[in-house]
């Protein structure tokens, strides 16, 4: 059960890679609360990220995704969700009484872990985009007669989480040591406040105008 080729495994590990590395509101999320709130808020980000890609893997493995594949209703509620979400987190970033100042990573300024990290479960999980993209991307893995199909969707979805969790940690730790070093150029950390603020409102519009 669950035995695979070695170019089953080449093609998923590789794919896996990519995509854990390609850009978009995760990453962009992960890296906005490294830089803003140093380790600690990287982390918190990191693992609500995760735990969001892990009710997408759920979500396909028990087929629930192909209902944001087939119904426009359900796919439009859950874009404009998410949309609004990541341009309020863009706003809260911009219109911040701290935006003037560089960012301060020190413990006493981080929020609690536990509210980043649920922001970053919701990052993930109102991502409509991403849903179908792993009802797209698993199924290719599947291979018949290597076991059940929901199993080895579930298998090759945390192996993509699994990916993750190797490479970016280590983002997070440059992007803290980065934002150290940073402390003392307030004018770069005002532009740097500005710029993930940027980032997130423009990922929110995208996220609205994208189509199924």
């Amino acid at each position: 059960m669950l035995t695979y080729s070695l170019a089953h495994w080449m093609a998923f590990l590789s794919t896996a890679v990519l995509l854990n590395l390609s850009p978009g509101p995760d990453m962009a999320f992960i890296l906005g609360q490294t830089a803003r709130h140093g380790r600690r808020g990287g982390v918190a980000a990191m693992f609500g990220v995760w735990s969001g890609a892990a009710l997408h893997v759920a979500m396909a493995a028990l087929g629930l995704s192909a209902i944001l594949a087939t119904s426009a209703l359900a796919f439009s509620l859950v874009k404009w969700v998410g949309a609004a979400y990541l341009i309020w987190l863009g706003l809260q970033i911009l219109l911040s009484r701290d935006s003037g100042d560089a960012p301060d990573v020190s413990v006493a300024s981080t929020p609690k872990a536990g509210a980043i990290y649920r922001q970053g479960i919701l990052v993930s999980a109102l991502n409509p985009k991403v849903a179908i993209f792993f009802l797209a991307f698993l199924p290719q893995f599947v291979v018949p007669g290597a076991g059940p199909a929901a199993l080895q969707l579930a298998f090759h979805g945390a192996l993509i989480i699994a990916v993750a969790a190797a490479i970016e940690p280590p983002l997070v730790l440059l992007g803290a040591r980065i934002a150290r070093a940073m402390q003392s150029q307030k004018r770069l950390g005002r532009w740097l406040e500005k710029g993930l603020g940027g980032v997130f409102v423009g990922l929110g519009v995208k996220l609205a105008l994208s189509q199924r």
